[in-house]
């Protein structure tokens, strides 16, 4: 156990950049940030992102780390802005794939099997994972692991995220044609969306703990995914989530404190 006094340090003490070593696209972790692991707290931007890049850096296998790509809680919020003023003169699917185009510059999206979606929508984390975006017919062997389709994984159901499935379809045609220079339908047929019968939350604050428990288990297991996911993992397991979290961040502090 690692303890930091709350009275030699200021509520935006640095905590860790992670990764430990330097690169781009590191993630700060202050001791404001810490804080939303308190019971009753509601995740925020910094935590999503810290252990979803933690769990493809150390959580998982190499293999499955090298077929997943995570996106930034802030690239959903980028891509559903509202617009305002006029409208614009091209369809709008493109101007929506104009903000967040140089995200996945270096980056060919479709030569990975799933992609991670954390999306934050008044004030509720869920997760949508996008699975072989790159493939346009189903694997005829595999029919059931190798369909191109969306899944969200939601642990307050209270509305359809149809919405959500058809603005990424749109990025997603909009960035085939762009990577591929090639047209390709992206549509509710040839890219379903299924939202998940996966456990739900009791009180009001935990969202943000299930998309990150989702998130572990999914990596954790091979598709299919089977149809009811209610017992997906233990209750227990979620519990123990923050303190989990917790543990880990003080854990790289100590280790990054002592590099330095």
């Amino acid at each position: 156990q690692v303890s930091l006094q709350p009275s030699v340090t200021p509520p935006t003490f640095l905590l860790v950049q992670y990764p430990l070593s330097a690169c781009k696209g590191r993630i700060t972790v202050t001791r404001e940030d810490l804080a939303c692991l308190d019971a009753g707290e509601f995740f925020n931007d910094v935590i999503i992102d810290f252990y979803l890049k933690y769990l493809v850096v150390e959580g998982v296998a190499s293999a499955v780390a090298e077929a997943t790509h995570i996106f930034s809680s802030f690239f959903f919020r980028q891509l559903s802005r509202r617009r305002t003023g006029a409208p614009p003169p091209s369809p709008y699917r493109h101007r929506r794939h104009q903000r967040v185009k140089t995200w996945t510059r270096h980056l060919d999206i479709f030569t990975k099997d799933f992609l991670f979606v954390p999306v934050n929508q008044d004030c509720h984390w869920f997760l949508v994972v996008i699975c072989f975006p790159g493939l346009e017919e189903p694997r005829q062997e595999q029919l059931e692991s190798g369909e191109p389709c969306i899944l969200v994984m939601d642990s307050l159901k209270t509305s359809s995220h149809d919405g959500v499935c058809r603005l990424l379809r749109d990025y997603l045609q909009v960035e085939w044609e762009v990577r591929r220079r090639t047209p390709r339908l992206f549509s509710a047929d040839s890219m379903r969306g299924f939202s998940c019968r996966v456990p739900q939350q009791d009180n009001s604050s935990d969202c943000g703990v299930f998309l990150l428990q989702f998130a572990h288990s999914f990596l954790q297991v091979s598709l299919p995914l089977p149809p009811r996911l209610e017992n997906w993992f233990p209750r227990q397991q979620v519990r123990r989530k923050r303190e989990e979290i917790r543990n880990l961040i003080l854990e790289l502090h100590q280790n990054q404190s002592s590099w330095e």
